[in-house]
This record gives structure tokens, C-alpha cells and sequence, in this order.
């Protein structure tokens, strides 16, 4: 999918002679491009940059300055049906692939939206994916509907202050009720996003004692229940970008929580909650890719349009030369994310693939964001250009949910074969 028309060839000395790129959001070029994309997933792309079409630059920037929640795009997206895109139809979702998800969250953030418009529906196209495989048929009901409707928001905790990414260490945890129908957690958790706004939350916790089990993937276990307020504080955490969509710090103590909302059996959660991983991997990848697109073709356009010692700045192979290798890593980045996403949907559980997409894609997209920010000059660094927010934004594909050296050691170890490092 050719996903930025780059053609920066002057033909002249005129800014109207110079070819501008094409939007790679409009009908028009969808119309004509992504041949690499079944007609499914041509009309997901099509549909969404359609909706995202009414929420641009000055939309999300506005939300940014503001702090608030894209609450009406959420909306938006709930109403066309789009949150339930990877759920079973008989819940009311469209039962489409990750690949297709991957599409809609490129698109999303390629709009404008960034970071802030994919994360404030991320957690709905992934996040209950252990509840669509494992959960029983009275919890998928009671839980997917509402989600796919927008009537629910939902967020996702696992990660913990004194644990980071050593998942399978947390200290929160789940004490079963003498009667059985309740679990009293008690905890924190850190870098939970939308939880100012979540009705629901997906929580990991341990269930056995560390100390009391075989293995550490051993005795956690999984909950999908109501945020409630009268028992986590939620502190939101300031932070460097994507202000629209809040980050926040919870702590809990003698939360009750009904059994019924435990899904599987209990400390079986870390091999139901691996089920999700790759596919979030998958989609922080795309967000990334939509990102980068949308900071390359500011660039583009900026350098076509800016012209300094009688010439555009796009002449200058100074700036060309960089943005032409910002297109080409963010192409190489989208054939593996897409490959990636088609090995998921085709059944392959391994997490090379899914890992390797998210390093490359966010990387592609840093560099894409900085080399924007630098050919704005110093417009770059004003929020009326949109590249400065793009460019804080780019670390959090890098940061999240795993780190660049977390995923360098996976493929160390998994694919080289070498001895485990951490």
C-alpha cells in the first residue's frame, strides 16, 4: 500500500509547478491506490479516513491543548460500528481480522488523530481478546455488547511501579472470599490509560503467592470487572504528549470484585492474557506507520511550498534525501506489520513477527517525525504546524507496551538462539 505519493521532481522555479503530494486519505487516490489491499480491507480504509475525515490536525490539537477526551470521535466511531471490528458478529461486532484492524488504526492516526486518536480507541479493538476466546458465554455478552457499542470503555492494567515490564513478578493481588462469590484485590498499577474515563478494566493480578508456585507464569489470574471509584484511586501523570488521552497511576486496597468477572480458571490468567499481546503489538505498529505517514507528508508538502534563496527547500537534496529514506523505512516497516498482522489472523501464535513490527515501525516513525520537525525548521517547533506534537508522540511506540531492548533480547533468544540476557 503506497500509503504518501512523495514525488518532489521541480519542474520549474513556481510553487505551482511543483508537484504537491497526494493525500493519501482522499477518495481519490484510495480509489487508485493500495493495490496490495483486498477490496475488505480497502473499504475499511476507506470508511474510516471518511469518519476521520471530520476530526483533522486542528481537532486533535485543540484536545491536545485542552486535555480532553475525544469523546465525540469515540462516539463517532461506536456509531458506524467500527470498536467491534475484530468481535464475533453474534455480539454485534464485524468479526474482521487484525490485518483490518491494523488498516483502521494506520488511518486513524495518518488522519492527524496520532497517538491520541489510536489510543483513545486502542484498548476496544484488542484488550478483550482473552474474553472473545476464553470467556463463557454469559460474560461475553454482558461485556462485548456494551463495549461495541461505545456504551463502555474499558482499560488495561497490568503493568505495576515496581515491576515494569517484569510481568510476571506483579504484587497486586486477589484474595478469594471464604464464600466464594468475591475477590478482595489490593495493589497498584501504573501507565493505565483512559482510566479517568473507563467504566471497565481488565486487570492481572496474582492469585498464589510467588513463593507457592512452580513457575512465575504460575498463579496470576485474570479479571475483567467495573472500575470502582469508592476503591482505586486513580491519579492521573503528567506527562510529555498525547495529553487528550489521560495516563494515570491506581491504588487499591480491600477491592471487592465478583467472582463471576474472573475469566478462565483462576491462575491460568498469564497464558490467557498472551493471547492479546501480539495483536497489540500489531496495532501499536500500525499506529505508528499512521504517525509517521502523517508527519512525512507535512514535510513534503512544508518543503514543496517553502521557498528560501529563490528555490523551494524540497530542491535541496539536504532535505529530499532524508524524507526519501523516511518513505522507504516506513514502507519497509508496513510490509512487515501487515505480514505480521496476516500471520495472527492465519493462526500463528510465535512473536517474532509481531515484535519485530513494532520495533521497526517505531522507529520508522521517530525518524520520520524528527526529520519533519527539522524541515519545518523553527515553524517545526510551533503547535500550529502539528510536527512538534507529532514528534512527542513517536516515543511511545518506542517506549510501549515494550521496549526497543526487551524486544532486541526476544529475537537474541528466540530466533538467534542465544543465551538469555536479563
Amino acid at each position: 500500500m503506497t500509503s504518501l505519493a512523495c514525488n518532489l521532481t521541480v519542474r520549474g522555479s513556481l510553487p505551482t509547478q511543483i508537484n504537491r503530494p497526494a493525500d493519501p486519505l482522499s477518495p481519490e487516490y484510495l480509489q487508485n491506490n493500495d493495490p496490495d489491499l483486498t477490496d475488505s480491507q480497502r473499504t475499511v480504509r476507506e470508511a474510516i479516513s471518511k469518519i476521520c475525515s471530520n476530526y483533522g490536525d486542528e481537532y486533535w490539537l485543540d484536545r491536545e491543548n485542552s486535555k480532553t477526551f475525544p469523546a465525540d470521535f469515540h462516539k463517532a466511531l461506536a456509531d458506524a460500528g467500527w470498536l467491534g471490528i475484530c468481535m464475533p458478529q453474534k455480539y454485534g461486532g464485524s468479526e474482521l481480522g487484525i490485518t483490518e484492524a491494523a488498516i483502521m488504526m494506520q488511518t486513524i492516526a495518518e488522519s492527524g488523530g496520532g497517538m491520541a486518536g489510536a489510543s483513545s480507541v486502542h484498548m476496544n479493538i484488542f484488550g478483550l481478546e482473552p474474553v472473545v476466546k476464553f470467556g463463557r458465554e454469559e460474560q461475553k455478552k454482558r461485556w462485548l455488547e456494551p463495549l461495541i457499542k461505545g456504551k463502555e470503555r474499558a482499560c488495561f492494567g497490568v503493568t505495576e511501579p515496581n515491576t515494569g515490564l517484569d510481568t510476571l513478578r506483579l504484587q497486586s493481588q486477589a484474595r478469594k472470599s471464604d464464600l466464594g462469590d468475591h475477590y478482595v484485590l489490593s495493589g497498584q498499577k501504573i501507565w493505565i490509560s483512559t482510566a479517568q474515563h473507563a467504566h471497565k478494566i481488565l486487570i492481572l493480578v496474582r492469585t498464589t503467592p510467588l513463593d507457592k508456585v512452580q513457575k512465575p507464569s504460575q498463579g496470576l489470574s485474570l479479571f475483567y470487572t467495573d472500575l470502582d471509584r469508592s476503591a482505586v484511586e486513580i491519579t492521573e501523570i503528567p506527562k510529555m504528549g498525547r495529553a487528550a488521552v489521560d495516563t494515570n497511576t491506581l491504588f487499591f486496597d480491600n477491592w471487592r470484585v465478583p467472582a463471576d468477572d474472573l475469566i478462565g480458571s483462576e491462575n491460568d490468567g498469564f497464558k490467557l492474557i498472551l493471547h492479546g499481546m501480539n495483536a497489540e503489538r500489531i496495532l501499536i505498529a500500525a499506529e505508528a506507520l499512521g504517525l509517521g505517514y502523517a508527519a512525512l507528508r507535512k514535510a513534503a508538502i512544508y518543503a514543496g511550498e517553502r521557498y528560501v534563496f529563490g528555490r523551494a527547500i524540497g530542491q535541496n537534496q539536504a532535505i529530499q534525501h532524508p524524507l526519501s529514506v523516511s518513505w522507504m523505512e516506513l514502507e519497509a516497516a508496513r510490509m512487515m506489520v501487515y505480514h505480521a498482522a496476516r500471520m495472527y489472523d492465519s493462526g500463528y501464535a510465535g512473536g517474532e513477527y509481531a515484535n519485530s513490527a513494532k520495533y521497526l515501525a517505531a522507529e520508522a516513525a521517530f525518524h520520520a517525525c524528527e526529520r519533519a520537525v527539522m524541515v519545518h525548521g523553527g515553524m517545526g517547533y510551533a503547535k500550529e504546524y502539528h510536527v512538534e506534537r507529532y514528534l512527542r508522540e513517536a516515543f511511545i511506540p518506542r517506549l510501549a507496551p515494550v521496549s526497543r531492548e526487551m524486544i532486541c533480547n526476544y529475537i537474541g533468544e528466540r530466533v538467534l538462539g542465544l543465551p538469555k540476557s536479563y
